[in-house]
């Protein structure tokens, strides 16, 4: 497995602050290999090529040191949501936050939303469980059907000023309960460790480390094989 962050913000975000360089250094420094910068859709607006180009120039620059992927954070508000077919093309990947909520463009058709979306794709900082029970589907019934969208699944370990140090409670919901585990593991989805940095200054690559090595223990596929 390779130690994971794939969800982290650069100034391209509003409320990032940090150039990219910044950023990616402390991911080395940390011990990461596999680091996506995923910066939100609204915040890059109209510039989706520079920011692609951008952070896919990065690849090369660092070859050898981590692997750099290039993503996106997309917000299905209506009024937020700006994102075409060509758009999703120019990234590795994109996370989804908060699709469950409502009011959300993917609230009742969420996995016809996800499969409309060609690229690889998971769902950032979300409890997937209550949005199974939401639907009164089994979460065995709901995994399955999101594993057959080719989605992953974002543990969001957090822990910074941004978000006023407030832990997700389904992420240890997660890695305390077998049951849990047990079926992600028989549906086949994807799981990810993503830190969602907003300040170098508030970043625990420690505690990201910790998160990937807890994820590796329960058996249950990391999204880094997709990448």
């Amino acid at each position: 497995m390779k130690y994971m962050d794939i969800h982290s913000h650069t100034y391209y975000s509003g409320c990032g602050k940090d150039e990219p360089h910044v950023i990616i250094d402390k991911a080395i420094e940390s011990g990461i290999k596999l680091f996506g910068i995923c910066d939100h859709n609204y915040g890059i607006g109209q510039r989706k090529e520079e920011y692609s180009k951008l952070i896919n120039s990065l690849k090369k620059e660092y070859e050898g040191k981590i692997t750099l992927l290039c993503g996106i954070e997309i917000s299905v508000i209506p009024e937020k949501y700006d994102m075409t077919e060509d758009d999703y093309k120019l990234f590795d990947y994109c996370l989804i936050e908060n699709p469950d909520s409502e009011g959300k463009i993917s609230e009742h058709n969420l996995f016809e939303f996800l499969d409309s979306i060609k690229i690889k794709k998971g769902i950032a900082h979300t409890d997937l469980f209550a949005a199974a029970e939401k639907r009164n589907m089994a979460s065995e019934e709901f995994f399955k059907r999101l594993a057959d969208t080719g989605t992953f699944w974002e543990m969001n370990v957090n822990y910074d000023s941004i978000h006023s140090y407030r832990e997700h409670e389904y992420v240890k919901r997660f890695f305390e309960s077998e049951t849990q585990q047990k079926i992600i593991k028989d549906s086949g989805v994807y799981v990810s460790i993503g830190f969602d940095g907003h300040r170098i200054e508030d970043y625990l690559g420690d505690r990201v480390i910790e998160y990937n090595k807890k994820l590796e223990q329960t058996g249950v596929k990391t999204a880094d094989l997709l990448f």
